[in-house]
């Protein structure tokens, strides 16, 4: 199991198109979970930061083992995603990956989990 916390910076300008991106991840979310079924992706929620100067998307997720990479997906929701990503997300600003401290996830869900992976 990976349990990830991600902050990508969005480039100056394109908090409209973030709405968008936003907008057809909620609108379509019944494809959205079928990818993630093929990701292994059992919990991924995306937060929205904003202040005076700057926009910055997270990404949290709790991914099983052996998962397919969003990249290499034959799913039309995931090339749109992409597409979006590709557009609004600043690449010279990277990745900020944060240190997980605490894992608190209850034993039934942990075990469940386990159970989907060896799928």
């Amino acid at each position: 199991m990976n349990i990830e916390l991600s902050k990508f910076k969005i480039k100056q300008g394109k908090s409209d198109r973030v709405d968008a991106w936003m907008e057809v991840l909620n609108k379509h979310m019944k494809e959205v979970l079928l990818t993630l079924k093929d990701e292994k992706m059992y919990v991924e929620t995306i937060f929205r930061e904003k202040d005076e100067e700057d926009e910055y998307l997270y990404w949290y997720s709790i991914q099983g083992v052996g998962g397919a990479l969003v990249e290499e997906s034959h799913h039309e929701i995931d090339q749109i995603h992409l597409a979006f990503w590709e557009e609004c997300i600043d690449p010279t600003w990277g990745c900020k990956d944060m240190d997980t401290q605490v894992v608190m996830i209850q034993e039934e869900m942990q075990e469940a989990i386990h159970v989907l992976d060896k799928k």
